[in-house]
């Protein structure tokens, strides 16, 4: 099928299942050990019921949204995933590109292959999410690096500390610095189309892929074993060395990977712009809180924050919950590398087209002309609802139901 013909999220994901190596596709689709935070990411959503509005003139819809003085024509935008040049040829690229022709906004990873210079030029407007040590050698010259590669907003990630057990990852063979074991090769050769379209093509075209964007001077080969841990220093990081971040630098800052309202107004105390709420995709601290659980505490909190949420969004329903719990947007991960893996760039651009569709449709059927009208009013919580298939949300205390305004 191409992906283009996906009626959904969920198409994509299969369809990208059966165009990449299971290796690939178990880091792109894993979370970390019994992979309960990413299971509760989506449940969550399913913990909420809407109140419709009807007899309300939506004939006229606007889903637009205002982030930092920019209208995007969307409230989803594509978040920072590593290595996503493993699913597709130029896939940092490709995600730019399609998220800027769809007037939303991207965050490239540092954990990317393409030089952050070139996705400037090619995609202006792109964010850049750093992965920082508490290093004043590393942080003061990517700093410097980034303002005069034109980059407006660094996001900076604080919940990758150390690295998680991401056991399907193990079983699979699968690591970075990528290594060439005989379960990747055997799982390569399964996917003769990734072979010659990704594998083949990036090695006579840009020869073993690096890490560009870690820090200010080019690292090494994806394939190349790291000179002692690349997460090194990430440990010590703290509040005090954000501080002096938000001094140094003379753009949008944003922290990602909040989970606590505290937290929050720690960040609106320093000077943020803004938050991401999100636990990694479940990818890093198993049994983490899922972000739509803690967001309206988190909004309440930080009023002064744009407050941002990623995290188990698959249909424009999910987004429609977390902007009427108080997010400004929302990013999306795995929507997007699924998109790119079955189709590319069109892939990518098609996942972003059935979200912005099925929010345009569900506006309608909500009885909401603009999302910017959405509040806590749309929405009931039924906590008496039984669990989702595969949910392991023990830990998520119940709330009372919201009343109708």
């Amino acid at each position: 099928m191409r992906a283009e013909r996906a009626l959904s999220i969920a198409e994509l994901a299969d369809a990208a299942r059966r165009r990449l190596p299971p290796s690939i596709h178990g880091y792109v689709s894993g979370g970390s050990e019994d992979h309960a935070s990413l299971d509760a990411n989506r449940a969550a959503f399913g913990r909420w019921r809407f109140l419709t509005r009807p007899l309300v003139d939506v004939s006229k819809r606007s889903q637009s949204v205002d982030l930092f003085g920019t209208t995007h024509a969307s409230p989803v935008g594509i978040a920072p995933m590593g290595v996503s040049g493993l699913c597709c040829f130029d896939g940092d690229m490709a995600l730019a590109r399609a998220a800027a022709k769809a007037g939303v906004p991207s965050v490239l990873s540092a954990a990317s292959t393409v030089p952050l210079e070139r996705v400037m030029r090619e995609a202006p407007g792109t964010w850049y999410q750093a992965y920082l040590p508490a290093q004043h050698a590393v942080i003061d010259p990517l700093l410097a690096r980034l303002k005069a590669a034109g980059v407006a907003t660094l996001v900076i990630t604080v919940d990758v500390q150390i690295a998680s057990v991401r056991e399907n990852e193990l079983r699979n063979g699968f690591s970075i610095p990528l290594r060439f074991t005989p379960r990747l090769m055997a799982g390569g050769l399964m996917r003769p189309r990734w072979m010659v379209e990704t594998f083949a093509r990036t090695l006579c075209k840009q020869g073993i892929p690096r890490f560009e964007n870690f820090t200010a001077t080019r690292g090494g080969r994806i394939i190349t074993a790291a000179k002692g841990d690349h997460r090194a220093g990430r440990a010590a990081m703290t509040w005090d060395e954000l501080a002096r971040i938000r001094e140094r630098w003379p753009g949008r800052l944003l922290v990602k990977g909040v989970l606590r309202p505290e937290d929050a107004i720690a960040a609106q105390r320093i000077g943020t712009d803004g938050i991401f709420v999100s636990n990694h995709g479940g990818r890093q601290l198993d049994g983490a809180v899922a972000p739509l659980d803690v967001l309206p505490a988190i909004v309440a909190a930080a009023p002064q924050l744009t407050v941002l949420l990623d995290g188990g969004v698959r249909r424009g329903t999910d987004v429609l919950k977390a902007l009427a719990l108080g997010a400004h947007a929302v990013f999306v991960g795995r929507p997007a590398m699924y998109g790119l893996a079955a189709g590319g760039e069109a892939g990518a651009a098609h996942a972003l087209a059935l979200l912005r569709r099925e929010i345009d449709t569900d506006q309608a059927l909500l009885g909401c002309a603009d999302v910017r009208q959405l509040g806590p009013d749309w929405l009931v919580r039924d906590d008496r609802l039984p669990l989702q298939d595969g949910e392991r949300a023990a830990f998520i205390h119940p709330a009372p139901l919201l009343k109708a305004s």
